[in-house]
């Protein structure tokens, strides 16, 4: 009985997530090449919005890669590619540098970004991302990084338009991307 009323309540906090309005916002980070960017720096076109980090051994590039074949899908069926953005919830261990080596190897225009710990702390509090750094390892200092797996559909002016779990298979996100987006 306790089981089926947590599950029950996590499926009504889905709901409630998937109708929000006031998932994103503004942000000033930095990317990979080193410049200062704004959302305003990335409208005109729809967008696939990733929190992250580069050192995670096995959820993150899975991710990425997927979340790279999901673009170049909705490319080939809706003639719009939505631009890969990866915002890393380490900053510390995140530069510019080591995410533009990150980056590139799922695709060309993926963009990664970084900031300071009070910029990233803005951004994931503006699209309800959790994160939390864990000690990790034998050595003092050592730690990952716990987070949230959620891939987010933005419009062509950055505001939000959908979000996707993990455990969604990917032939369904690119119908509700395709369903959502218009060329």
């Amino acid at each position: 009985m306790r089981l089926w009323l947590i599950g029950l309540a996590l499926c009504a906090a889905l709901s409630v997530a998937a109708t929000r309005s006031d998932v994103g916002g503004p942000f000033s980070l930095t990317d990979q090449d080193g410049r200062r960017v704004t959302q305003q720096d990335y409208a005109g076109r729809p967008a696939l919005l990733y929190f992250g980090f580069t050192s995670c051994p096995d959820i993150c590039p899975t991710d990425l890669a997927k979340m790279a074949r999901i673009a170049r899908a909705v490319e080939q069926e809706k003639g719009i590619k939505p631009r890969p953005i990866f915002v890393t919830l380490d900053p510390e261990r995140d530069t510019p540098q080591q995410l533009k080596g990150y980056v590139g190897h799922f695709d060309p225009e993926f963009v990664g970004l970084t900031g300071t710990p009070q910029q990233i702390v803005a951004i994931t509090d503006e699209y309800h991302v959790f994160y939390k750094k864990v000690p990790y390892g034998d050595k003092p200092g050592d730690y990952t990084v716990d987070h949230s797996t959620i891939l987010f559909l933005l419009d062509r002016d950055g505001g939000y338009l959908d979000h996707f779990g993990r455990g969604l298979p990917e032939d369904e996100i690119i119908r509700r991307i395709n369903s959502r987006l218009t060329p």
